[in-house]
């Protein structure tokens, strides 16, 4: 359904990049309604324009807090033009059309960043610009929304190309984005409010500087210990994302160390599953994070007790085991709180350059479960295939996992070559006397040549999965067909940098 554009209201922050919108939108001789800032732009260019006002009846007033929050104004953005009532009433309040709502929000983030004071950034707050983005993308049938500067010259091209017309699948794209930015503005506004910063000792090393922002009691409860380091708080939350992403319904656990799974497995009881996680890589446990997805028991606490280790997680603990891991003073012990992975965030974000890098969360841990080896793989493979995935994903690329009867066996991870990965997570599984004959690998990514799969079934190794994507995956997968193997493609990179 094609919408013909004949009205636009107007209101932006930013006006980079909105000129040639503008001259667009005067060819096509759309009506335009802006106020303050914005509409002296739009008339410095020379193009006529409506103040709100005139359409309101009042000026913008409280500092310029209230300037477009007016029936005239969001009955002209949310009237139904398939409504025969919705028109009447309209017409009988003198309310006009709104065709195009262009709007963006105040710069709340930024403002964050640049200064502590709570009057300035409260002010950037933006409560109009969310309002009438909202009302726009809900009525997308009748409205096109522009919420952001990046889609300026998307919509120029379309109305240039469609003679000043927007189709209901653009509208509906449009209203989609609109959604996004109100709700990322939301995020940011409530994680300010919800923040508590905590000055940590010191930062990674000793001679940096370090700060937490944010609320910690909303995904675990400290039962006892020191206060967490900066990079105690780097490997819980490794382990967290960890925990959170295991379905099984077996005891697991595992072992972090720099953000690495070292030991990890699944087992019919609590006590079993730290025993074949220790024996993983006993050594790399030593000062290790320790997380299960269960009760600690006191006969887990007691093996537990006999290592050095800073961090323990669990879903919580029994009186005795409480008992005996409080020992020891410094030693950290974390509940999880019901609903902890609510708390998981879509967004991960990080510094770069002079800026901030944001991504979504690596969520999920396969596409599709396509077996393209020489034979289906045994349901023993395949359980072990499934875990093996998981816990590579948690590892550092290029990463290699080794598990052989829902243990991990061995692991290379943070090399800057698979088969370097390859090599180390065999000389780990040698050097703590594992068996790799019948075991199963996963990779992070995909294998550039066979020279993998074929090392590995020199190893013994029976079964791989792996994302596949390489213009040689035939190369890998043909190894396999000759070599009596299983292999899985999931169609979803794991790399973590």
């Amino acid at each position: 359904m094609q919408k013909k554009i004949k009205s636009a209201l107007i209101s932006v922050f930013y006006k980079d990049g909105l000129e040639p919108l503008l001259q667009t939108l005067q060819q096509q001789q759309v009506a335009i309604y802006s106020t303050g800032g914005t509409q002296q732009f739009i008339e410095a260019l020379g193009i006529a324009c409506i103040p709100v006002e005139t359409v309101t009846g009042y000026p913008s007033i409280l500092g310029g807090r209230v300037k477009t929050l007016h029936p005239k104004v969001f009955g002209g953005i949310l009237g139904r033009r398939y409504e025969e009532s919705d028109l009447q009433e309209m017409q009988a309040y003198q309310i006009p059309e709104l065709d195009l709502v262009i709007v963006d929000l105040y710069p709340f983030e930024e403002t964050v960043k640049q200064t502590e004071e709570e009057k300035l950034i409260i002010e950037k707050i933006d409560i109009g610009g969310p309002s009438m983005i909202r009302a726009a993308a809900k009525n997308f049938r009748d409205v096109a929304v522009i919420a952001s500067k990046t889609d300026y010259t998307l919509v120029t091209e379309w109305l240039n190309d469609q003679q000043g017309e927007l189709t209901l699948e653009q509208r509906r794209l449009l209203a989609s984005k609109a959604f996004e930015v109100v709700m990322q503005y939301d995020i940011a506004i409530s994680n300010y409010f919800n923040r508590k910063e905590q000055v940590l000792r010191y930062g990674e090393n000793p001679h940096q500087q370090a700060v937490f922002s944010g609320n910690l009691n909303r995904i675990f409860q400290q039962l006892h210990g020191k206060e967490l380091s900066y990079n105690n708080l780097v490997d819980v939350d490794a382990a967290w994302q960890l925990v959170a992403d295991i379905s099984n319904q077996k005891s697991f656990c595992a072992i972090i160390k720099h953000t690495n799974v070292c030991g990890a497995a699944l087992a019919s009881d609590g006590l079993s599953a730290w025993e074949r996680a220790l024996a993983g890589d006993p050594e790399s446990a030593f000062g290790g994070v320790i997380v299960f997805n269960q009760t600690i028991h006191a006969n887990m606490a007691t093996a537990m007790n006999e290592i050095f280790f800073e961090v323990l997680i669990a879903s919580s603990y029994d009186a005795d085991a409480l008992a005996i891991l409080q020992q020891k003073k410094n030693r950290i012990l974390l509940q999880l709180q019901d609903g902890h992975t609510q708390e998981y965030s879509a967004w991960m974000q990080k510094s770069v350059l002079n800026g901030d890098l944001k991504q979504n969360m690596d969520s999920g841990n396969y596409a599709e479960w396509n077996e393209v080896g020489a034979r289906p793989c045994t349901d023993r493979e395949k359980s072990d295939l499934i875990f093996a995935n998981t816990l590579c994903k948690h590892l550092k690329s290029n990463a290699i996992a080794l598990v052989k009867d829902e243990q991990m066996i061995g692991k290379g991870c943070g090399q800057t070559s698979r088969i370097d990965a390859l090599r180390h997570a065999l000389a780990k599984a040698e050097q703590f006397g594992f068996n790799t004959k019948e075991a199963v690998l996963a990779s992070d990514a995909f294998f550039p040549f066979d020279d993998c799969v074929r090392i590995a079934d020199e190893a013994g190794i029976s079964a791989f999965i792996q994302p596949g994507g390489s213009i040689r995956d035939k190369d890998s997968i043909q190894y396999c067909v000759d070599h009596n193997l299983g292999m899985v493609l999931t169609g979803m990179r794991h790399f973590k940098h």
